[in-house]
C-alpha cells in the first residue's frame, strides 16, 4: 500500500514582539528566509508611503477616513494607532489563509498581540523578545544614528512600557546573541506547527490506521 501525505494541517499566526532595538526585524527576516510557507501579515495603514515600499506588498496604504471605516465595519483583527499612525490587520485574508494551512508572521506590540489572541486565540503564538539589559537597548538605538535625543527618549519610554508586558506572551527569548535567538524561535515555530490541535485531518487518518480491515 502506497504511503500518502497522512493529513492536513491548519495554520497558524506567529506574533513576533520587541521594544525598538531588541533584533525583531533582524529574527523575522531570517524566520521569512528559512520558512517557505511563512509569510508576513500585510496590514492597513494610515502612514505615508515610504521610498521604496509597494502598496499591497508592504503595506496597504488608506486615508483616515478609509481606515475609519474598515474599523467600523469590524474588518480588522486587530489594530492600534502609533505615534499619529493607525495600523490594522485584514480579518479576511488571515481567516482565509489559516483555513489553506498558511503561517503568517505579526510585528505587532502588547496591543497588537492581545487582540489577536482575544479574537484567534487558538491560532496565535506569541514569542517576545527581550534585550540582554536595558543599556544595551539603549546603545542599539543611538548606533542607527538616525533619531533625534528626543526620539530616542521616546522609544525608551515605550520600550519600558513594552518590556513590562512580557508575562502576556507564551515564550519568552533573551537576544543576547542573534544566531542563537533564531535558533530558539525557529524551534518553537517548528514545534507549533506539529502541536496535535493543528493537524485537522488527524482524527480521519488515524481511523485509516485502526481501521479492521487496514493493511
Amino acid at each position: 500500500m502506497a504511503h500518502t501525505e497522512p493529513h492536513y494541517r491548519r495554520g497558524l499566526l506567529l506574533i513576533l514582539s520587541s521594544p525598538s532595538g531588541a533584533g525583531k526585524t533582524t529574527i523575522a527576516r531570517k524566520l521569512l528566509e528559512s520558512h517557505h510557507n511563512l509569510q508576513m501579515s500585510v496590514s492597513v495603514t494610515t502612514r505615508e508611503m515610504r521610498p521604496g515600499e509597494v502598496d499591497g506588498k508592504d503595506y496597504h496604504f488608506v486615508d483616515r477616513a478609509t481606515f475609519d471605516q474598515l474599523e467600523e465595519q469590524d474588518a480588522f483583527l486587530e489594530y492600534a494607532e502609533v505615534f499619529g499612525n493607525c495600523y490594522g490587520t485584514p480579518r479576511s485574508d488571515i481567516m482565509e489563509g489559516l483555513e489553506k494551512g498558511r503561517d503568517f508572521l505579526f510585528d505587532v506590540d502588547w496591543q497588537g498581540a492581545q487582540q489577536l489572541y482575544q479574537r484567534a486565540g487558538a491560532d496565535v503564538v506569541r514569542i517576545f523578545l527581550l534585550p540582554p539589559a536595558i543599556d544595551i537597548l539603549e546603545n542599539r538605538l543611538r548606533s542607527r544614528g538616525t533619531d533625534s535625543e528626543d526620539v530616542i527618549t521616546k522609544r525608551m519610554d515605550r520600550a519600558r512600557a513594552e518590556i513590562s508586558h512580557w508575562d502576556g506572551y507564551d515564550y519568552v527569548v533573551i537576544n543576547d546573541d542573534i544566531e542563537a535567538c533564531f535558533e530558539k524561535v525557529r524551534t518553537i515555530l517548528d514545534a507549533e506547527r506539529m502541536r496535535r490541535s493543528r493537524q485537522t485531518g488527524l482524527v480521519n487518518f488515524v481511523r485509516t490506521l485502526t481501521a479492521p480491515d487496514a493493511v
